[in-house]
């Protein structure tokens, strides 16, 4: 019977001959040198959360999700090392027990720290870059099984072109990451018109540590997000506005407003118009609690980096075409801001960028747009 994996996406599909589950890094080594014996491919697959088919393979699919431990921390470095499966929330937790954090991190979290790195996945702040730059050394399991270990000291070059790999130098074994002690986020969250977000652009990146906005098509409206580091005590919403906030408006009321568009898509303007305005929100926790949101509703993304001095134009390009070409969208496009860094596969490779994202939900033609 053959095997079908699903990206997380559902974008993709796949048979794999088989799907794998190592414990161990010589687990992962006899996996490769197995599959070199009977001339098979390989690929690793994190959580899945890629749009494209870059996990998908009709050889041996090796799933990192039961490789997945803190393996050590160095308080004085302030270094964490994982093995490459482990979830992004969980280190997260796992860290703030420790009195530690990263630095930055995207806006979900059920990603593998190997896939999170390989595909340069990145959150929001002009002067921190993306996930993968915050890697101070990493293991690789090569195709002939054997480990290769690297840092900035031992094979710079490898290291180097490793930390955003997409797979084609090797399966990610382990990663060494730079941490930061522990901290709060204020975070400050409100509509505005788009205009007036888009005319005081550089004030609002520059103005704080992370700030990233969502215009809502068919409309004026930007949703903006203001997320600074505080030593105000820890003041999080209640149970019910965390609820209401993140679960019944974001995910439960949102994948309904999603699914009558699909079913009827003339109607997706009003849908979209008839959301709940969220209004003010205000708060302060952990960063992790604050940068990362529960997503349950699925979708398919395409992301473009450019430079951070296109963002305005690029962005009122955008809004002129769907409303030109007659895009019916539920889904916001998501704008955020990172550091340039020297990573050569990395999108933000010498220079400071603008992230724009745009998605279509799931079972809806995404193509053209």
């Amino acid at each position: 019977m053959s095997r079908r994996w699903r990206n997380w996406g559902r974008t993709v599909v796949a048979h794999p001959r088989a799907e794998l589950h190592p414990r161990s890094e010589p687990e992962l080594c006899e996996i490769v040198r197995e599959a070199a014996r009977a001339g098979l491919r390989v690929k690793a697959v994190g959580a899945g959360h890629s749009f494209s088919a870059i996990a998908a393979t009709d050889g041996w699919l090796v799933q990192l999700d039961r490789y997945a431990r803190v393996l050590g921390v160095d308080r004085e470095r302030m270094t964490v090392t994982v093995e490459a499966g482990i979830p992004l929330a969980r280190l997260s937790q796992e860290l703030l027990a420790d009195g530690l954090a990263l630095p930055n991190l995207g806006d979900v979290a059920y990603q593998s720290v190997a896939g999170a790195i390989s595909t340069a996945t990145h959150g929001t702040g002009r002067k921190l870059g993306n996930l993968a730059t915050f890697v101070r050394g990493l293991s690789l399991v090569l195709a002939d099984g054997e480990v290769l270990a690297c840092s900035l000291e031992e094979r710079p070059e490898i290291f180097r072109a490793a930390r955003v790999g997409l797979g084609a130098l090797g399966i990610l074994s382990t990663v060494t990451l730079q941490c930061v002690p522990a901290f709060a986020l204020h975070a400050l969250e409100m509509p505005l018109r788009l205009d007036a977000v888009l005319e005081a652009l550089d004030e609002h990146v520059d103005g704080n540590d992370h700030f990233e906005f969502f215009w809502v098509p068919h409309t004026g409206w930007a949703l903006t997000k203001r997320n600074n580091r505080t030593e105000r005590p820890i003041a999080p919403r209640g149970p019910w506005p965390q609820f209401r906030d993140e679960l019944l408006w974001s995910n439960l009321a949102f994948g309904l407003v999603c699914r009558l568009g699909r079913l009827r898509p003339q109607w997706i303007p009003r849908l979209g118009r008839a959301l709940p305005n969220p209004g003010r929100v205000e708060y302060v926790d952990h960063s992790h609690r604050v940068f990362a949101s529960p997503r349950l509703v699925r979708f398919a993304e395409m992301e473009y980096a450019i430079p951070r001095a296109a963002a305005k134009e690029a962005v009122s390009r955008l809004v002129a075409m769907v409303k030109a070409r007659g895009f019916l969208l539920s889904f916001p496009v998501e704008v955020r801001f990172v550091a340039a860094d020297d990573i050569p596969l990395s999108p933000a490779y010498g220079r400071e960028s603008c992230y724009i994202a745009v998605h279509v939900f799931e079972g809806m033609p995404y193509e053209p747009y």
